[in-house]
């Protein structure tokens, strides 16, 4: 097609009905998408500020109040409810829907619950509701507080998704639910996080902006300090950052559990923990406490146990009682969600179309614009009642003035109605209503009655006028009704008081191993096939020690519990072992490989102490070396520390303490060299720098020792021997050496 012809496909396409239309993919999915973005955002994932519902809780609670399930009322199976809930009014799947209803019943999940569950709902170790065949429900008084008003036209109602009933559009919400019980989702794009807050205080807040609309964030912050969780907890949040948290909508709180030290006597104690932080499943936090004892990662901690019935109570035993226990709860409250950072993001739609994250302020400025208009509605509509009312009973009093007379004419008219309408000056309305009225009722026309109905009506009625007309009246009686709900469901209603306390705590420093082990002295033993183990006190280094069949001795140290222990593999690398988190000594200990990841191929050919400051000399069978410093021989994790470079072939062959001002190196030649310690560079890692020349083999052993006093050894015969005119094979580094003195071991090592 000419490019003059084509047709211009960013501008819609007028086509008659039943022909394919093009359009470009850009614009077919932006549009589709967009639809579905809005759809998300506005009738499922965020909720509402007026009542701090969604789409599927407003219908729930609705189907339910259809249902006539009132909090003094019976129950009814959940599976009926949920069926309603899916026919009427939500035409998504019953699992979600009993989901959601379910989650309204968990008061470890919803500060306030809005539905009275009987039967398994769940609980906080994360097990899951019983089937909805199972359970029954019905609502709470705060769900009947916040649905208070519906049948007086206090709200919008829109047809179902089908016409054929009617829904509410916003309930009238008596208390700012959105922040009482919190909510959560994810939409397109954006989502939202409230946690629950303390109803009372929440009510505090809201008198507060009705006697001064201006009043700022601080003030609420000093009437809402922070979020009230169902399950308690403490929060450790600085109060600027609550207060910043609130003033922009987005922040987060920090979450401790909150726990006790229990005296067990004699000096024993353990750690009771009675209540977890918010939307931590407690099985999964006793898995994760378990875990950390078993890696070791609180070397402090020796047990944990769950004995919750009703309440939580979690038992934590420390590995000794010199421990503290503050620094014991430091340590696990970084390893575990012992504590949590729950964020806040008040992501919420105003007036249920327009998404914002809002302050604190805003979001009770929406609930207190909505209790106003409420107000107005409810009052109009008791307005139009009365009326109504006053019209009928106008017509009820002029016929009692005449009552023979309307008799007759009902007993004689063909047409009553119009004849009592022509001879009283009546209303089709009060014709009606006398036409329709009892016998029995003729008895209730007393002049008198009527007129101080009539005039307590009048009255009423010129109270609900005022009332429309004066905002100051209309902010009175909205702080009535508020005070009237907080003598409902505040502090000093049962479960109103504030759960979550508060608590001032710094960030947890690194606790070193000393202050959380007790210390005992050890003696480490490393078999030749790996296997290690320690055995408690300082035994003989030379103490017969029971193997596996074709096993031995190869490395014995003195240590004690709280000792690094720096294990040098011959691949170059380093692993380093608590000694505390050592087997015991009692039997053949356990493979060293499962602690550390030392691959099948490399050995163990060094073992020591960890001691700050201590530097230590390095050498490869190739004859590269250098001095490090102990701190760089530490390893963080399982994988080790690479320190000695080695090149294809090579393993690494000493790692001695530096003891002294000269080296002392010998080779497979038996060529004996010896140089000045400062011609050695100190390095953190690498492959070093030449200590001997070979024309053959390698590099046996090394060492350090002070000149002076001569270079020591043991003979064949045990024998120490010591030789110290060393003038014959003191030469520079990287130089070839002589031949050993005689006696020297024929192994060729110094030791």
């Amino acid at each position: 097609m000419c490019a003059l012809h084509a047709p211009d496909m960013s501008k819609p396409i007028d086509t008659p009905e039943g022909t394919t239309v093009s359009e470009p993919l850009s614009r077919a999915i932006g549009e589709r998408y967009l639809t579905y973005a809005l759809s998300t955002i506005m009738h499922r994932a965020l909720p509402d500020a007026r009542d701090g519902l969604k789409p599927v809780h407003r219908r729930i609670m609705f189907a339910m109040r259809e249902l006539k399930l009132s909090p003094t009322g019976g129950f009814r199976k959940s599976a009926k409810i949920a069926g309603d809930v899916m026919g009427n009014y939500h035409p998504h799947g019953d699992a979600a829907i009993y989901d959601a209803m379910a989650r309204l019943a968990q008061d470890f999940a919803v500060r306030y619950p809005l539905v009275d569950g009987q039967g398994n709902f769940g609980n906080i170790d994360g097990d899951n509701p019983a089937a909805s065949r199972y359970t029954e429900a019905r609502l709470t008084a705060a769900a009947e507080a916040l649905m208070e008003g519906l049948a007086e036209n206090a709200v919008d109602f829109r047809p179902n998704y089908d016409g054929t009933l009617e829904e509410p559009v916003v309930l009238p919400a008596a208390f700012p639910n959105l922040l009482a019980n919190g909510s959560s989702g994810i939409a397109v794009g954006m989502a939202t996080n409230i946690p629950p807050h303390n109803l009372d205080e929440l009510v505090g807040a809201c008198l507060a902006m009705i006697k001064d609309p201006e009043v700022g964030n601080d003030a609420l912050v000093a009437l809402v300090p922070g979020p009230d969780f169902p399950t308690g907890g403490v929060l450790v949040e600085p109060r600027e950052n609550i207060l910043e948290a609130y003033r922009t909508g987005r922040g987060s709180f920090r979450l401790r559990a909150r726990w006790s030290v229990e005296d067990l006597g004699r000096g024993q104690w353990q750690i009771v923990v009675t209540e977890i932080p918010y939307q931590v499943q407690k099985s999964k936090l006793i898995e994760r406490l378990a875990e950390v004892i078993q890696t070791k990662k609180v070397p402090a901690l020796a047990d944990v146990r769950d004995e919750s019935a009703e309440d939580v109570r979690i038992v934590l035993e420390p590995r000794a009682r010199t421990v503290d226990p503050d620094m014991l709860m430091g340590m696990l409250f970084r390893a575990s969600d012992l504590e949590i950072r729950f964020s806040l993001n008040m992501n919420v739609l105003i007036d249920g179309r327009v998404p914002k994250v809002c302050s604190l302020k805003e979001v009770l400025r929406a609930f207190l614009d909505h209790r106003r208009d409420v107000l107005g509605r409810r009052s109009q509509h008791r307005l139009d009642k009365i009326d109504a009312r006053l019209e009928v009973l106008e017509g009820y009093i002029t016929a009692f003035l005449n009552l023979d007379r309307v008799i007759e004419i009902i007993r004689h008219e063909d047409d009553p109605k119009a004849v009592m309408i022509a001879e009283f000056e009546l209303s089709d309305v009060q014709a009606e209503a006398i036409l329709n009225m009892r016998l029995r009722s003729l008895r209730k026309l007393e002049e008198m009655e009527l007129k101080r109905e009539r005039d307590a009506l009048l009255i009423e009625r010129a109270d609900l006028e005022d009332l429309l007309s004066n905002p100051g009246a209309q902010w009175k009686r909205i702080a009535e009704q508020l005070k009237d709900v907080r003598k409902t469901f505040g502090k000093d209603a049962p479960n109103g008081a504030r759960r979550t306390g508060f608590a001032e705590a710094g960030e947890v420093e690194e606790v070193p191993i000393e202050a959380m082990i007790e210390r005992e002295p050890i003696t480490v033993i490393l078999s030749k096939m790996g296997w290690v183990r320690a055995m408690k006190g300082h035994q003989p280094l030379d103490a017969e020690v029971k193997f596996k069949d074709g096993d031995e001795a190869r490395f014995a140290i003195h240590a004690e519990t709280t000792d690094r222990i720096l294990l040098v593999g011959s691949n170059g690398r380093f692993y380093t072992l608590l000694g505390a988190n050592l087997p015991g000594g009692r039997g053949m200990g356990e493979p060293v490989r499962l602690m550390v990841d030392l691959p099948n191929e490399a050995e163990v050919m060094g073992l020591a102490i960890f001691r700050a400051g201590e530097r230590y000399l390095l050498a490869s069978s190739d004859g590269d070396g250098f001095v490090v410093s102990s701190e760089e021989l530490v390893a963080q994790t399982r994988a080790g520390k690479q320190v000695l470079n080695l090149r294809d072939g090579a393993r690494a062959m000493v790692c001695r303490r530096v003891q002294g001002d000269h080296v002392a190196v010998v080779g497979e030649n038996r060529k004996l060299l010896v140089f000045a310690l400062n011609e050695l560079p100190e390095m953190a890692r690498g492959k070093g720098v030449r200590l001997q020349k070979y024309k053959d083999g390698g590099l046996i052993d090394a060492m350090t020792f002070v000149l002076a006093d001569g270079l020591a050894w043991k003979d064949p015969a045990g024998r120490t021997r010591c030789e110290t005119d060393l003038g014959e094979w003191l030469a520079k580094r990287a130089s070839a050496g002589r031949m050993a003195p005689r006696g020297f071991p024929r192994d060729n090592r110094f030791t």
